[in-house]
């Protein structure tokens, strides 16, 4: 059964300022009549020239700054920058940093004026959908992959009860964000292969479903894939080549700024499962999805064969005899791509200690009622132990 390209809104308030040299622009998009801080994550930031950019951006304005912003940005770490926010009337916010800067911020930005326990924002998935409730902040983006400087939602660790949770709504859009290439030149060739693999999959959640009618959606998606395909490797070798690190920086933007995703289906899967891998283990976010995508693949491959083929055809060129030839080819091709980014895509190459990894992420999923995910709610909790047992 086809189905038809599904009703959807689409809104994107963000000014996206891309190129080199636009961190000076900071000075014109940084309201100056109120306080601002600058926020970061481990400090590479002072390392590659981005914070001295920042700061002769804004030599007027009134600054604060909060530093150490973990890679999974921690919920306990987070409410200290809430705090300072409270104190000193903070009215404005600049992430300076990857995705789990601008994750951090947007938790943030919500939790400020957020009446109640703050953990409810991510334990209850509470939408914000009122800027007059939220800090509003920017972003100068330093690590391509999440796609978090042009769309509005977040994921937060409770380190306390090591759960990786998501938030969002329409109020969390950042005000502007500072998309500089060039900046990618300074990262380790570990942060480029996930970044790169990280917006690929994003991708692919939201592409490799099942046959519908959305016929721009499929072909912009299949177009994203085959441009992280063609300049991967190599700008993981060569990020001070500015074709390969334009291309790349752009494409993890659109892989998730919320176009791809309008008038389809979608499965998500592969991130909450990947996500509790992260919580566990400390497993990298795209090495996860390296980790799960592939194998839920294998474990749906009777509802996802058709779109498997698509794929397949389209971005690979494989050629068959039956679709699910092509298909099971398709796996075959996305996993060499993974091993071809650097990554290791069983969880016993990944941590130690694995062996009730599928009981407790069930129990998990079981508790917080997580029991039919997927683009057809048909990754029952049956089918997440299977997946995960499959990746050991």
């Amino acid at each position: 059964m086809i189905i038809i390209m599904l009703n959807f809104e689409l809104y994107n308030p963000v000014n996206y300022v891309f190129g080199k040299g636009q961190i000076e622009k900071l000075t014109e998009l940084v309201p100056s009549n109120t306080k601002i801080l600058i926020a970061y994550g481990g400090g590479s930031i002072f390392k590659n020239g981005v914070y001295d950019q920042v700061k002769a951006a804004l030599p007027s304005h009134d600054i604060l700054e909060f530093g150490g912003i973990e890679p999974n940005p921690r919920f306990e770490t987070l409410m200290k920058a809430v705090e300072i926010i409270r104190a000193e009337k903070i009215g404005f916010i600049l992430a300076v940093g990857g995705g789990s800067v601008i994750d951090g911020v947007k938790f943030i930005s919500a939790a400020v004026n957020f009446e109640g326990d703050e953990a409810d924002i991510l334990k209850k998935r509470i939408l914000f959908k009122d800027v007059s409730k939220v800090i509003p902040f920017g972003t100068v983006l330093t690590l391509p992959a999440t796609g978090s400087e042009m769309n509005s939602g977040a994921v937060v660790t409770i380190e306390a009860t090591q759960e990786k949770l998501t938030l969002g709504g329409s109020a969390l859009f950042p005000v502007f964000s500072i998309v500089d290439p060039t900046v990618i030149t300074s990262l380790p060739k570990r942060q480029l292969q996930n970044g790169v693999v990280d917006a690929f999959t994003h991708v692919m959640e939201q592409y490799l479903t099942y046959t519908h009618d959305a016929l721009l959606q499929d072909r912009i998606s299949e177009s994203i894939l085959q441009t992280l395909i063609e300049i991967g490797p190599d700008v993981v070798e060569n990020p001070s080549d500015y074709k390969l690190a334009s291309n790349f920086v752009w494409s993890a933007t659109m892989a998730l700024n919320g176009l791809i995703q309008k008038g389809v289906p979608s499965d998500w899967a592969t991130h909450m499962i990947g996500h509790e891998l992260t919580a566990l283990y400390e497993i990298d976010h795209a090495r996860t999805l390296a980790i799960i995508g592939p194998n839920l693949y294998r474990v749906m491959f009777d509802t996802k064969k058709e779109k498997l083929a698509q794929y397949g055809q389209r971005v690979w060129n494989i050629q068959g005899n039956s679709t699910e030839e092509i298909a099971e080819k398709a796996i075959e091709k996305t996993v060499d791509f993974f091993h071809k980014m650097g990554m290791r895509t069983k969880i016993s190459e990944n941590a130690e200690n694995i062996e009730k990894t599928a009981d407790f992420i069930v129990k998990r999923f079981e508790e917080r009622g997580w029991k039919a995910m997927g683009e057809k709610q048909n990754i029952t909790l049956e089918k997440v132990r299977a997946i995960v047992e499959m990746s050991y």
